[in-house]
């Protein structure tokens, strides 16, 4: 029987954040469900177990008789989405992502395969080429192409919907509850929603189908688990959105490592599988700088997604308001 006192704790940056895991009724359900999740596929847990504590998420590692460990995933309300969405996914794309072992949509929780090595484990590792990060970026991108058809589906999972034409609303809604903000910084982004307006709107008018947007795809959210193979993972902040707004996270993290010069090759990758229909290159790069400084909006709403606090602190709003600063910044040049 899994056992919680047989633990390593890990709470990062984040020593007082408040998840379910502190009560113990809630963490003895919680185990006996991945024993029993683990028992319908022949598979028995062996102990030693590995939490990691965010206010987003209750992460553990689960050691498993004979094979790689499984990971138990717990969402917060506002996220419990992402075990359906991640068992749907595998059903649509399942050569991008991990097919779940078990999933229980009422209480937000998700029992996953090992994945492999994280790509932030490789670059820690050896030197790697740009070059992989043009493949995975394509990769990604011809898998949110091959989901446009689904989008409908996909929000009928819980998955918050930020579409196109819609934006302009989002931005709207998140800067009237962005209690975080100084005066000041509330009247300058006040003054934008004209020009918010007009980018939703331009971006809406080049015709490109809204899709899922991971919203927040970093090395630590996807796996290598063999050269030229990438598998795509963490759902909770997704949104259905302008796929575009998926790029400036992993661009800014390959730009921070190789330089600016990579930029516009990393977005010629990304753009591959969104070229014809009469869209000129011109179109496509004017269109990648508009969604990246609106991704901004996906980033701020998903700092609402957290555990709630019993004392009443809105978790999360600091980060929120920063990134509705964003907007206010002007992308880099793509080309």
């Amino acid at each position: 029987m899994l056992q919680a006192q047989s633990m390593i704790l890990d709470r990062g940056a984040y020593p007082d954040a408040v998840t379910p895991w502190e009560r113990e009724t809630w963490r003895a359900s919680a185990l006996a469900w991945v024993e029993n999740g683990l028992a319908a596929h022949g598979l028995r847990g062996t102990g030693g177990l590995r939490v990691r504590l965010r206010p987003w998420s209750v992460l553990v590692r689960v050691p498993v008789e004979g094979r790689s460990a499984v990971w138990f995933k717990a969402s917060p309300p506002a996220a419990a989405f992402e075990g359906p969405l991640t068992a749907a996914l595998a059903r649509w794309v399942p050569e991008d992502v991990l097919k779940p072992l078990a999933v229980d949509v009422g209480r937000g929780w998700t029992l996953l395969p090992d994945g492999g090595e994280l790509f932030r484990d490789l670059l820690a590792r050896e030197p790697v080429d740009p070059r992989v990060w043009e493949s995975l970026l394509g990769r990604y991108a011809r898998m949110q192409h091959d989901l446009v058809p689904h989008a409908r589906e996909i929000e009928r999972l819980g998955v918050p919907s930020a579409r196109t034409r819609d934006l302009s609303e989002v931005f709207g809604r998140l800067l009237d509850g962005a209690s975080a903000l100084a005066p000041d910084e509330r009247a300058r982004l006040d003054a934008l929603r004209p020009r918010v307006a007009e980018w939703s709107a331009e971006l809406a008018a080049l015709g490109i189908g809204d899709t899922l947007d991971h919203a927040d795809l970093h090395d630590g959210q996807l796996f290598c688990p063999a050269p030229g193979r990438f598998t795509f993972f963490d759902w909770g902040d997704a949104t259905v959105s302008h796929p575009f707004c998926s790029l400036r996270i992993p661009a800014e993290r390959a730009v921070d490592r190789y330089g600016p010069g990579v930029l516009p090759r990393l977005v010629d990758a990304y753009l591959e599988p969104w070229t014809g229909s009469g869209r000129t290159a011109a179109e496509l790069r004017h269109a990648v700088g508009t969604a990246w400084r609106l991704s901004a909006l996906g980033r701020a709403a998903s700092w609402g997604r957290m555990f709630p606090d019993p004392s009443g602190v809105a978790p999360g709003a600091g980060q929120s308001a920063q990134w509705l600063l964003e907007l206010l910044n002007d992308p880099p040049r793509t080309g």
